[in-house]
């Protein structure tokens, strides 16, 4: 299981929405499959400027939270992954099934007014209303000067901008909130995709030792998606594992100037994401994820990328690893 917090429809990388043209002209389900996500290492190819619709259903959970999915029945906190390329526009049927005003507002992409998903402008569903939100992206394209405008590429994510306040802080707060991904085509594919959102003293509305644990086996190629969201300031830090800092994690070559990290901040509103090879250069184990800020750390903002052997068995130590985390005690930070 990728994502033991999630429940067991939680294998994004198997959902992702990401689709070929062969699948654009359709609504996409909840089992769609990445395309070359089994591959794990294929580039990524699609046709030109295809529609992709789906819907979204916005629930209430259990433990006053709330969340998006893809099917009655199936929200999660967070919710899916969305994924989409260059060129491409994502056309989303919201269902709110709740009672509470909400909506589902995206970063990195382009919509009209009435797809922004805040009251500013009039965009939210009412309790119990279907509404559509229509998401646009492009590609980068030569300006006077040897410039590029830039294109919608990159790791970015989707929220809720109407429950509580205006801005959506109750929506945020109890859990509506996912990732969405645009893809240059050409980009790498992963087998398998985890998605930690940084929201005040929690990983996904959790602590430690709840947090999600995160698992792959030895060489699989896995993506990061790393978001911020809530008041206070954070950093992402991967014991182990590095990637560049630069819009996929991977250099482009010998002489690509980008800086190798395994730390970076993750402030409200940011995101970012990268891909490792699982365990590369260190072999398996149970490796923590946590907030570097020393006393967010110390109150539970930690958690595990357990790296299974090759053929998915247990490595030497990490069951002793993890029990030894299931049982810190964890104090409350400011």
């Amino acid at each position: 299981m990728d994502d033991h917090a999630g429940g067991p429809h939680r294998h994004l990388s198997r959902r992702s929405l990401i689709a070929s043209g062969a699948l654009a002209a359709g609504a996409l389900g909840a089992s769609a499959p990445a395309i070359g996500a089994a591959f794990g290492g294929s580039p990524a190819r699609a046709a030109a400027g295809v529609t992709k619709k789906i819907t979204i259903y916005a629930e209430q959970l259990p433990g006053n939270l709330f969340g998006y999915g893809l099917a009655p029945g199936q929200a999660t906190v967070p919710g899916p992954v969305l994924e989409m390329y260059e060129g491409d526009t994502l056309e989303i049927t919201l269902v709110n099934t709740t009672t509470q005003r909400l909506s589902i507002h995206p970063h990195g992409v382009d919509y009209s007014t009435d797809s922004d998903g805040s009251p500013f402008n009039a965009s939210f569903n009412n309790p119990g209303e279907t509404r559509t939100y229509v998401w646009r992206s492009h590609e980068m394209v030569a300006a006077a000067g040897r410039r590029y405008m830039p294109g919608s590429a990159g790791y970015w994510h989707y929220h809720d901008h109407a429950m509580g306040t205006d801005h959506g802080t109750g929506g945020v707060a109890k859990g509506l909130y996912g990732a969405l991904i645009v893809r240059r085509r050409g980009d790498i594919l992963p087998s398998k995709q985890f998605t930690a959102v940084f929201h005040d003293m929690m990983i996904n509305n959790k602590m430690a030792p709840a947090t999600p644990m995160f698992e792959a086996n030895l060489g699989e190629r896995v993506e990061w998606i790393a978001i911020g969201h809530g008041n206070l300031f954070h950093t992402f830090h991967l014991h182990a594992h590095r990637w560049a800092d630069n819009r996929t994690g991977m250099l482009e070559g010998p002489s690509d100037p980008s800086l190798v990290v395994d730390n970076k901040d993750l402030n409200p509103g940011s995101s970012f994401g990268f891909q490792v090879l699982a365990g590369e250069g260190v072999g398996p184990g149970a490796w923590m994820y946590h907030c570097h800020v020393q006393t967010h750390s110390d109150g539970g903002m930690a958690g595990i990328f357990l790296v299974r052997n090759a053929d998915g068995s247990m490595p030497p130590g990490a069951e002793e690893a993890i029990h030894r985390f299931q049982g810190h005690t964890h104090t409350h930070g400011s």
